[in-house]
């Protein structure tokens, strides 16, 4: 009962809030007589849309902190409804700031963009992070690695010399390397994945793009070896280690056999890449494209023209939307088609693992 009387009580404030503010403030000029009243109901919606995600965001949030600390049976996919719940609370607050933009609140210590979240729900995003650490914590018979960062940028600099370049864009493809194992792990090994049943280890890769990319590690171990042996010794070491263990949960060979699956062949590209987008933050956008949607990337980099590139298919629009990319408001739910630009633009939720990737590669460069 109190929680209501408090929800009430705040939509009232914000509704009158609304009423009393000048129509000029919120950009409308019509002096309609209908329309403060208007006014005051598109956004008492927009409040109660909000109100409602923010309650079931909560609500999927203790359900699952129930289940864990009870042992109880969890669902198929146990992260996905958390992960919309995200989704959906993040977009109703947008929509609600689109609609009183004098209402955008103080910054967040996620570096999310305030007019996307109240840097007062900071907890419950603390407790989703919390969550999902568990229910994608690695297997007990996962391999770890004692330097995982530095295996990634290892791993990324040979493949790169291995594929022709020089030491400045092969440094670049260590650099890009780690930004994916961040972006597709927050930087933690072997993990699972609660959104997918598919999709494990370091990069996140399924089954078949695991053993593609290990039939392409052993097409370049030659040169590998040829390049670094001290390398290629760890690799057969970390091979016999992992022996029938599945690949994916031995942090080397997930790293390895992902960066050879998609992105190893773009590597001799990278001259052109980092031509075109000099932001190293940009580079690591493009390169974690190829993991969502990686034809319409390769096509947008073979056009010649990689941020006027249009995409305009509804079902790649979905799968960007899928990864929170135009996710949140009703403005870029309906995008119907983006370049390139606007695509890596909208990845600003990726900004805070890049930087990341970015500290912890001028780290192991230091050492």
């Amino acid at each position: 009962m109190g929680i209501r009387s408090h929800t009430a009580a705040t939509k009232a404030a914000f509704v009158l809030g609304i009423l009393l503010t000048p129509p000029g403030n919120l950009g409308f000029t019509s002096a309609a007589m209908g329309q403060p009243i208007a006014l005051a109901k598109k956004n008492s919606d927009a409040l109660d849309t909000y109100n409602d995600a923010l309650s079931h965001f909560k609500s999927i949030l203790a359900e699952r902190r129930r289940q864990i600390s009870s042992g109880q049976r969890l669902p198929n996919l146990p992260g996905q409804e958390l992960y919309r719940a995200r989704i959906n609370i993040m977009s109703a607050y947008k929509d609600l700031m689109d609609a009183v933009p004098s209402r955008i609140g103080r910054p967040n210590k996620f570096g999310i963009p305030p007019e996307y979240f109240d840097a007062d729900n900071e907890p419950l995003l603390d407790e989703y992070r919390k969550l999902f650490d568990l229910l994608e914590a690695p297997p007990a018979n996962a391999q770890n690695s004692a330097t995982p960062f530095k295996d990634v940028a290892d791993l990324g600099i040979a493949i790169a010399r291995a594929k022709g370049l020089d030491a400045a864009h092969a440094e670049a493809a260590g650099r890009i390397s780690l930004g994916l194992f961040f972006a597709e792990t927050n930087g933690n090994q072997n993990i699972g994945n609660a959104r997918s049943n598919t999709y494990k280890g370091s990069f996140q890769t399924g089954p078949s793009e695991d053993q593609n990319g290990r039939k392409k590690w052993q097409a370049i171990k030659k040169s590998i070896t040829a390049l670094d042996p001290q390398l290629s010794a760890r690799d057969d070491k970390e091979e016999a280690r992992a022996g029938d263990l599945d690949h994916r949960y031995n942090h080397w060979t997930a790293v390895r056999d992902g960066l050879m699956n998609a992105h190893a062949e773009l590597f001799p590209q990278l001259p052109a890449i980092v031509k075109t987008l000099p932001n190293p933050i940009d580079q690591m956008k493009f390169f974690e494209l190829i993991q969502i949607i990686p034809s319409p990337t390769r096509s947008a980099l073979k056009s010649g023209n990689l941020v006027d590139y249009r995409i305009s298919d509804p079902t790649i629009m979905g799968y960007l939307r899928n990864n929170s990319i135009f996710a949140f408001g009703h403005a870029d739910r309906a995008r119907t088609s983006a370049t390139f630009r606007e695509i890596l633009d909208a990845m600003w939720l990726f900004n805070k693992k890049f930087e990341q990737a970015l500290s912890k590669f001028e780290e192991i460069k230091a050492r």
